[in-house]
C-alpha cells in the first residue's frame, strides 16, 4: 500500500476494482486468482502458469503477490519417497471480504484523524486582532 494517505487516495481514485484498489493487484494477479477459483483442486505454479498462458517465472511473481495479500494459501505436499512440492488454493472469499472491510475501516479512521489534526493545526484562534487605535 502507498505510504501517504494522499498517495492512497490518488491510487483509489484511479483503480477500477476491489482487488486493484485495496491491494494494488495487477491484471495477471487477478487472472491467476480466477484460475484458482475455477479449479477443482489446488494448483501448482506450473499449472497456474499454463492456465494463464504465461511463463512459470511470471506466474510465480503473481502467486507471490497473491500470497502476500492473503488471497491465496500455500500447502506443502510430501512425496512418499521424500521431497515435496507446493500447491495453491484461493482463500475463502468471506475472509478476503472481511480483510478488505477492515482495511476500509482503518483507512476511514486514519482519514478522520488526519482531518482532525488539520483542523486543530489550522483553525483560527478565537482572539480577535487588536482594534486599530484612532
Amino acid at each position: 500500500m502507498p505510504d501517504s494517505m494522499s498517495e492512497q487516495l490518488r491510487s483509489n481514485m484511479e483503480c477500477e476494482g476491489l482487488l486493484e484498489c485495496f491491494h494494488g493487484l495487477k491484471e495477471l494477479d487477478k487472472e491467476c486468482f480466477q484460475a484458482l477459483v475455477e479449479a477443482d483442486e489446488p494448483l501448482t505454479v506450473d499449472e497456474i502458469a499454463d492456465a494463464v498462458d504465461r511463463e512459470r517465472s511470471t506466474a510465480y511473481r503473481a502467486v507471490q503477490r497473491l500470497l502476500q495479500t492473503g488471497f491465496m494459501e500455500k500447502n506443502q505436499i510430501n512425496y512418499d519417497q521424500g521431497g515435496y512440492y507446493h500447491v495453491y488454493s484461493p482463500t475463502d472469499p468471506s475472509k478476503i471480504a472481511n480483510d478488505m472491510q477492515r482495511l476500509l475501516n482503518d483507512g476511514y479512521a486514519k482519514m478522520g484523524q488526519l482531518i482532525q489534526e488539520f483542523e486543530t493545526k489550522y483553525e483560527q484562534t478565537d482572539t480577535a486582532a487588536p482594534a486599530a487605535e484612532s
